[in-house]
């Protein structure tokens, strides 16, 4: 059987994916927003740690590429419209 050409990502880019989709939860305004988003990484990246298989690793690496720029735009939409009372869970108490 051939090689299908396409190459597995490396360990080293599947962790810069991780941290860029954390970190582009971290720019959400909403609090919901913001954990659904973390809950949504941690979920995605452990439901796909056991994958072997080349063509699923790279399916499912740029799958987490497209979901990171969709998180990108989203994030600055939501910073636009940033409501000017913070949440009740974003309010640290002194």
């Amino acid at each position: 059987m051939a090689a299908s050409g396409v190459s597995a990502p490396t360990r080293t880019e599947v962790l810069h994916l991780y941290r860029s989709l954390l970190r582009v939860a971290r720019q959400f305004c909403d609090y919901n927003i913001r954990e659904y988003t973390k809950r949504r990484t941690v979920d995605a990246i452990r439901d796909n740690k056991n994958l072997t298989d080349p063509s699923q690793l790279a399916a499912a690496f740029f799958d987490g590429k497209a979901q990171l720029e969709v998180a990108k735009r989203q994030a600055l939409v939501y910073s636009l419209y940033a409501p000017k009372v913070k949440s009740i869970m974003d309010i640290i108490p002194s």
